[in-house]
């Protein structure tokens, strides 16, 4: 991969690295970390020995980390925040790592070095967990370190075609009026999101901010646009029979519409348990707006993703490939994705989507640090 240049970045619970494929040009890592030793192996392949330190957060000192760096980024763990998970929170052992991180900051800000910006992603479901109230504590948390704190809920929708909303936090040492909104905007300020910080206690309400960030050009691609013509494995008639058995009247009619117009259409499908008259039925759901259903691992509560192609009579379907999937986050094909499929999903599912982090960088995290650095020469 192409070696980044720019202000100094610490890459936390990095993965492959994909959100510093969307921070360049704009930042340069100099340290990463990840606890999983196949992601931190994905991350050395793509960028090199150099700048991955496997293993647990909580065992990082502040001594591991280099120099200072303009942005930390941490993308720490949602399973005990997501729909798919129990829910636990930030007290969980997985989402909890959040409050490794926090103390990393804590300790470089003692020693005079934290970063001037942090961006933290995770799933919306941060915002609802345990009724706003890990929300609360993580925007007091980073408010106790000197921070001043906003947040933007991003769908990767509207750089790519899958439906994949993702919440950013961003917490800045230096907040200057350009880069902050009167109040919330769309598309960035949901109304969960409005919703949580009216409920903040007074003196945290007081101090968050409501960045502002430019809405994108529109989105001009489709799943079929990402989609590859050769080397796929096709399922066989009987799979795909049964896939389309496992649709509701109305998902069934739809497809049926669909096939007696003659148009070619590709709509993404997934699986999942529904109750019906007291009983559980597995459905097969199928989207046909041009976009996928938001992407998970192979492990995350879901099935994987399916294509179903309607050309026709001529009806047939297969798995979303790794590379497919990477296409749908954003990452180029030169990106060297793991060999075993599930690894690569596995990878894939649990990043994140990299024009909305280069968008970020570009109107907003890198201004920040823009901002920052005048003011310290001023």
């Amino acid at each position: 991969m192409q070696r980044d240049s720019g202000a100094p970045l610490y890459e936390f619970f990095a993965g492959g690295g994909l959100a510093r494929l969307g921070l360049e040009p704009d930042f340069a890592c100099v340290f990463a970390n990840d606890f999983d030793p196949a992601k931190a192996s994905a991350y050395r392949t793509a960028w090199g020995e150099a700048d991955m330190r496997q293993g647990d957060i909580w065992n990082l000192a502040s001594a591991d980390l280099p120099g200072q760096a303009s942005l930390a980024w941490a993308s720490f763990p949602c399973q005990d925040l997501s729909l798919a998970g129990a829910r636990r929170g930030l007290a969980a052992p997985r989402s909890g790592a959040f409050w490794g991180f926090h103390r990393l900051i804590e300790k470089l800000a003692h020693e005079k070095r934290a970063p001037e910006v942090l961006a933290l992603e995770n799933v919306s479901g941060l915002l609802s967990s345990h009724g706003g109230a890990d929300f609360t504590a993580l925007v007091h948390a980073l408010d106790g370190l000197g921070y001043r704190v906003g947040a933007l809920e991003i769908d990767a929708a509207l750089f790519t075609p899958q439906s994949r909303p993702r919440l950013f936090i961003i917490a800045a040492r230096t907040a200057p009026s350009h880069l902050i909104s009167s109040g919330p905007i769309e598309p960035f300020h949901s109304m969960a999101l409005r919703n949580v910080v009216a409920r903040l206690p007074d003196t945290l309400r007081k101090h968050f901010v409501w960045w502002r960030l430019d809405t994108p050009p529109k989105r001009n691609t489709r799943l079929a646009d990402v989609l590859e013509d050769e080397g796929v494995a096709w399922n066989s008639d009987e799979q795909t029979a049964k896939l389309l058995s496992q649709m509701s009247p109305l998902q069934r009619a739809r497809v049926d519409a669909l096939r007696e117009s003659g148009r070619r259409e590709v709509g993404a499908v997934f699986r999942r348990i529904r109750i019906e008259h007291g009983e559980r039925v597995q459905r097969a759901e199928a989207r046909f707006d041009g976009i996928a259903g938001c992407l998970r691992t192979p492990t995350g509560g879901s099935s994987r993703q399916l294509l179903l192609f309607v050309e026709g009579d001529n009806i047939r379907s297969r798995l979303l490939t790794p590379r497919e999937a990477a296409r749908l986050m954003g990452v180029p094909d030169e990106y060297p994705l793991p060999a075993s499929q599930t690894a690569a999903l596995h990878l894939i599912g649990d990043a994140v989507c990299v024009p909305v982090v280069r968008w970020l960088s570009q109107h907003l995290l890198r201004p920040l640090v823009g901002a920052a650095a005048t003011r310290r020469t001023a």
